[in-house]
C-alpha cells in the first residue's frame, strides 16, 4: 500500500462509464472488471460513495449492467442519449461528474476519477487546491496528458489487463454456454 494512503482517508469514486467502455473496447476488445476497479480505488480506505455515470442508449437494455454496478455498491447516475433533429447524438456526463466532485469534496479526503478525459483537468486542479488527493484510474493510451498534470496518483488500467479487464471473447463464451447448455442433453 502506498504510504500516502491510510485507512482513515475518506474516498469518493467517480466512474465515467462511457470513457471506460470505449477505451477498453477499442484498445483491448474487453469489458472493465468493475469489482477489481473499485477494490483498487478504495485500497483499504473508507469508501464514502461511488458513482457510475451511465448513458441509456436507443434500443439497448442497460439493466443488467446497472444492476451489476448497484450490486457492487455503486450509485448509478443515468440519463438518456440525446438525439437532435439533425440526427446528431450527444452522450455526455462531464458537467454532472464535475459538479458531483465539487459537491462531495467537503466530505472527502481523496477523489478517485475513473476517466482519462482531459475535460476534468480543471476540477482536479480545484480538488488539489482544497488539499484533497487527486487520483485517476484510466487507460494510458486514451488518457489526456494535461489531466495527468493534476494527479497525486495514476493507475493505468491497461498495465494489468488480467486484473482490470474481462475479454469480450470470454464473456461471449460464457453467455453462449449459459444459453445453450439448458437445451442440450447428453
Amino acid at each position: 500500500m502506498n504510504e500516502s494512503l491510510h485507512p482513515a482517508q475518506r474516498v469518493g469514486i467517480f466512474i465515467d462509464t462511457q470513457n471506460l467502455y470505449h477505451s477498453a473496447r477499442s484498445l483491448f476488445n474487453s469489458h472493465v472488471n468493475y469489482r477489481a476497479l473499485v477494490d483498487n480505488a478504495v485500497s483499504g480506505r473508507h469508501l464514502v460513495r461511488a458513482f457510475a455515470y451511465v448513458i441509456r442508449s436507443e434500443g439497448q437494455d442497460e439493466s443488467k449492467f446497472i444492476e451489476a454496478l448497484s450490486d457492487l455498491g455503486i450509485e448509478i447516475r443515468a440519463k438518456d442519449l440525446q438525439v437532435f433533429y439533425s440526427g446528431e447524438k450527444k452522450a455526455d456526463w462531464d458537467v454532472g461528474i464535475a459538479i458531483d466532485i465539487v459537491r462531495m469534496s467537503e466530505k472527502l479526503d481523496a477523489i478517485v476519477l475513473v476517466s482519462g478525459d482531459g475535460d476534468f483537468t480543471e476540477v482536479l486542479k480545484y480538488v488539489r487546491s482544497r488539499g484533497l488527493r487527486s487520483e485517476v484510474m484510466a487507460f494510458k493510451k486514451t488518457t489526456s496528458s494535461t489531466l495527468l498534470t493534476e494527479v497525486d496518483s495514476y493507475i493505468d488500467l491497461g498495465a494489468e489487463p488480467g486484473k482490470f479487464l474481462i475479454p469480450t471473447s470470454r464473456a461471449s463464451k460464457v453467455k453462449k454456454r449459459v444459453v445453450k447448455s439448458p437445451g442440450k442433453k447428453k
